[in-house]
């Protein structure tokens, strides 16, 4: 490609998205991440996203319910690209191949932006394509990718987006992913018409952590601190003192402070506050709650308690917590991803673009073209 193609693509033209199947992938984080270029499309009128899939010889690949996928591409046919995204699943450690490794490296170096969606970000990992960078990935895969990778800097968040990588973690949040690079590429318009067309209440941000539980971090051996923890969440807005939680599972209160402190790092009633103040932070972003509605739902006894509380733990009081919400709303000037540098060839010939095919079967659809792109990033 040259450099005066690449800037016709970079000023809106396609963008094609490989999406590359590891076996026993998860399809749920692929149909969230595909279904989000769809109805940009539709929704636009226009095809800005092409999406193909991938896998290492061509032949079906299983997802992990069982379906098989025929892929569009191997990993050895030539096309041209702009981004490879990995889709992970179940037994991630034993689900790739030196091969599909060295196909990624190989993408690197051609200056491809890369990917990963569920566990997908173990395996670019493998490949050394992480290293000293940000990343997500399912909770499941975090602790294994912390251990076998110390340089990726694995992180609890629900998605995280740099101008060369974007990881994600599974199940619906790829939705989230897609629809924050939508909304840097061609505006907040489109991207909350496909959330309102998807009915999401709202697109999570790369600020949103994933909820890892409890019993995953501390496995069966302390139940009764699981149990503890099960009951202050399921008792937020009338909070149960400390005697009484620990009378519900037999232990004396210096047990149920000792228990905290070694296990969680912090005394109970700073982790109840924790829970409290982290649903706070929820419901002042999610809802449309007064403050003093929002302070009584999460256990407070009054508006200025909380608002000190708040501050003391989040850092900015409530108001500002909700004002920063609104405010975030808008075109964020974030710059287009890395171009392809792999010469036209298939995808513009003898595979016929998945997205032509879609975008052709939505012309009859009510919203079809309803919301207008201005071409480019916003």
């Amino acid at each position: 490609m040259t450099n005066d193609n690449r800037t016709s693509r970079q000023q809106g033209g396609t963008r094609r998205i490989g999406f590359l199947l590891l076996n026993n992938f998860t399809l749920i984080s692929l149909s969230s991440a595909i279904e989000p270029l769809r109805m940009a499309n539709q929704l636009s009128g226009k095809e800005l996203y092409d999406w193909f899939t991938i896998s290492e010889s061509g032949e079906p690949t299983t997802a992990s319910d069982g379906l098989k996928i025929t892929p569009d591409l191997s990993i050895g046919d030539s096309f041209e690209i702009d981004t490879v995204i990995v889709v992970g699943g179940v037994n991630i450690t034993r689900s790739y191949t030196p091969k599909q490794l060295k196909w990624l490296q190989t993408l690197d170096r051609r200056g491809i932006q890369l990917g990963a969606v569920c566990t997908g970000a173990y395996v670019l990992a493998a490949a050394g394509l992480l290293d000293g960078q940000e990343c997500s990935a399912h909770w499941e895969c975090l602790a294994s990718l912390h251990e076998a990778f110390p340089k990726v800097a694995s992180t609890n968040r629900l998605f995280s987006i740099s101008s060369s990588r974007l990881t994600s973690s599974g199940g619906i949040v790829p939705l989230d992913m897609m629809l924050s690079l939508i909304r840097q590429q061609h505006g907040n318009e489109l991207s909350t018409a496909i959330s309102e067309m998807f009915i999401c209440d709202r697109i999570r941000t790369e600020q949103d952590h994933q909820r890892v539980p409890l019993r995953h971090t501390l496995g069966t051996t302390q139940p009764k601190l699981i149990e503890l923890v099960a009951l202050m969440e399921s008792n937020l807005e009338e909070p149960i003192n400390l005697d009484e939680l620990a009378s519900y599972v037999g232990l004396s209160r210096r047990q149920l402070e000792r228990l905290f402190q070694k296990h969680l790092g912090c005394s109970p009633s700073r982790y109840y506050l924790k829970l409290r103040l982290t649903r706070a932070r929820q419901l002042l972003r999610q809802t449309s709650l007064s403050i003093i509605e929002v302070a009584s739902a999460c256990g407070f006894v009054s508006t200025p308690h909380f608002s000190k509380c708040y501050r003391a733990y989040l850092g900015i009081p409530p108001r500002d917590e909700r004002r920063g919400l609104k405010g975030s709303v808008g075109c964020d000037p974030q710059p287009l991803l890395p171009q392809s540098l792999l010469a036209r060839s298939a995808m513009d010939g003898a595979l016929k673009p998945v997205s032509v095919a879609a975008l052709s079967e939505a012309k009859f659809e009510p919203s079809y073209g309803s919301v207008a792109v201005a071409g480019g990033a916003c």
